[in-house]
């Protein structure tokens, strides 16, 4: 699963590599976090539909945990910041998302908690990251949700509207999920991926921007569709071989504690 993670880069640094038109809501509710956790706002990049027609990207904020457009509480979100890739097709909160809204959400690493090999004791969290320093894409989905006139301010936070021009007279929230998939063997005969497989049984299905750049279109097709997610799946143990992880502090654990500290390697016996 991915329960954690770390966005430090800047909307600019973010943007660069996809020419992507940064949306006013990232500078207005996103800053650097090393502790994302879920119901926190987060930037993340989609294609939408220029007033020319045109399917251009963009950089958006969005609320971690992806509220169906159906729901009747925002509150739903907070169970829904991962979507299993093997069902994803299937389940009513994300089957319509998968086809045609679909996201790339971007991170630097994430942190894993590892139970004691002997069942007994503290877990020990770990950080993983690209072991050359780049970033991680995750594939994801988004939807748009649109705000009960007597919301609370916090479910206000983050929110766009659907389109330029869009409704006047309401408001939106846009909120996101993240995919896994079973994380690798422990006895895999790469040394990277056999560590991802003894931390845990899930695993972020994490994207080159060459594929992003696929992942982000839309199409309505489910069969492409299927075919898409299951080469994201197969793609994501490709970008997985090249992360190393650490044992970090177990500040990480509050989610008041955001800072860069949070990332550094701790001694541990473990």
């Amino acid at each position: 699963m991915c329960g954690r993670y770390v966005i430090a880069r800047t909307p600019g640094q973010l943007a660069l590599p996809f020419d992507a038109r940064v949306d006013a809501s990232v500078g207005e509710h996103v800053e650097p976090n090393w502790n994302v956790a879920p119901t926190h706002t987060v930037p993340v990049l989609l294609e939408r539909l220029s007033e020319d027609g045109q399917l251009l990207p963009e950089l958006h904020a969005a609320r971690w945990g992806l509220v169906p457009s159906w729901a009747k509480e925002i509150s739903v979100g907070s169970r829904m910041f991962n979507a299993r890739s093997e069902t994803v097709m299937d389940k009513p909160s994300f089957r319509a998302a998968i086809t045609s809204r679909r996201c790339a959400v971007p991170a630097d690493g994430y942190y894993e908690w590892k139970a004691p090999d002997t069942g007994r004791g503290r877990k020990q969290p770990y950080y993983v990251h690209p072991r050359d320093g780049s970033g991680i894409w995750f594939a994801g989905i988004y939807e748009w949700w649109r705000v009960p006139a007597d919301a609370t301010d916090g479910a206000r936070a983050g929110q766009t509207r659907p389109g330029r021009g869009g409704d006047p007279d309401g408001a939106w929230l846009l909120s996101c999920s993240i995919l896994t998939r079973a994380a690798p063997s422990p006895h895999d005969e790469d040394p990277a991926l056999a560590a991802l497989g003894s931390l845990h049984d899930r695993l972020p299905v994490g994207m080159s921007e060459e594929f992003a750049r696929e992942w982000i279109t839309p199409d309505t097709d489910k069969a492409r569709t299927r075919a898409l997610v299951d080469r994201a799946v197969d793609h994501g143990l490709e970008v997985a071989a090249h992360w190393s992880m650490h044992p970090v502090g177990t500040e990480v654990g509050s989610v008041a504690s955001r800072g860069p500290q949070l990332v550094e390697p701790q001694n541990t016996l473990l």
